[in-house]
């Protein structure tokens, strides 16, 4: 059994800050990419960020320069730094992993966590 847990979403003026974390447990042999997406009403789904096993990130266009994305591998955890918030940023986030679940033979195996509701009033 797989889990990601996600954290930090709230209710945040616009130019504040917030913090989102996604943890991974369960049996797990590796993990490949690891990212971000939100989904704002009425909208589809859509890429914020992701970030490689080997550390290449990559944006999308409305948040390069106000969103990181990080890594920590010891852990399995991925967090998205969210600055400069603005109100077109209201979404639901959820975090979405490529887990490596066998190595013999290789297995992966893509999950989604709960989603988490990031708010920006302006």
């Amino acid at each position: 059994q797989v889990q990601l847990v996600e954290s930090g979403g709230g209710l945040v003026q616009a130019g504040g800050s917030l913090r989102l974390s996604c943890a991974a447990s369960g049996i797990i042999k590796g993990v490949n990419a690891m990212g971000w997406y939100r989904q704002a009403p009425g909208k589809q789904r859509e890429l914020v960020a992701r970030i490689s096993s080997g550390g290449v990130t990559n944006y999308a266009d409305g948040v390069k320069g106000r969103f990181t994305i990080s890594r920590d591998n010891a852990e399995n955890t991925v967090a998205l730094q969210m600055n400069s918030l603005k109100p077109e940023d209201t979404a639901v986030y959820y975090c979405n992993v490529e887990l490596i679940i066998r190595v013999v033979p290789y297995v992966t195996n893509n999950y989604w966590g709960q989603g988490t509701q990031v708010t920006v009033s302006s």
